[in-house]
């Protein structure tokens, strides 16, 4: 590697620290009592923070949760006791605004992971966790050297298995009894 391939890497991977680190341990345990709480757990999210919640909905299944995502045949329906999660990294996105609102009409609950708390359904979502991290929203001129929402959505990533983590300890499991749960179908 060059010594610019070699910075890029270095600002790549502390972007993605940074925005870990920008969700406190605090808000991580939050997730996971809400989780907890919670009857059905769906997630729903567009384009590659979609391929995220769907890691989530996986690992939350994994872990004991009776965890679906929106959209598929068998995610039943929301209501009280219930939690939709979603992540709308830049904001003002249709279906998971339209989402949000069903799901509180329906008496659920809804978490959000954003970079944009300002927008749009964070005003209607019962918890929001902001991740500080470039997206879309904001990346018009901006030095970070990873593209679009890259930031966003890899810190996400990890945040999801740190949650899914603090719910299977909290369930007392193990990593044996969530390979259990792992289909064999592959």
């Amino acid at each position: 590697m060059t010594g610019n391939e070699v910075a890029d890497v270095d600002q790549a991977i502390e972007e993605v620290a940074a925005a870990v680190r920008s969700v406190s341990a605090d808000t991580l345990d939050t997730i996971a009592n809400l989780i907890m709480e919670s009857g059905v757990v769906a997630g729903y999210a567009g384009g590659r923070e979609g391929l995220v919640i769907r890691g989530l909905i996986m690992r939350l299944f994994h872990a004991g949760t009776d965890a679906h995502y929106a959209g598929e045949m068998t995610c039943p329906a929301v209501g009280p006791g219930d939690l939709l999660i979603l992540s709308c990294g830049p904001g003002n996105i249709s279906t998971v605004e339209a989402l949000a609102g069903v799901a509180k009409n329906a008496g659920a609950r809804v978490l959000l992971f954003t970079a944009e708390p300002g927008n749009k359904p964070a005003d209607v979502a019962d918890e929001v966790v902001t991740i500080s991290a470039q997206t879309m929203a904001s990346d018009t001129g901006s030095p970070a050297v990873l593209p679009m929402g890259s930031g966003y959505e890899i810190a996400l990533f990890v945040l999801v298995d740190l949650i899914t983590n603090r719910v299977r300890d909290q369930r007392g499991g193990s990593p044996d009894e969530m390979r259990r749960r792992h289909t064999n179908l592959e």
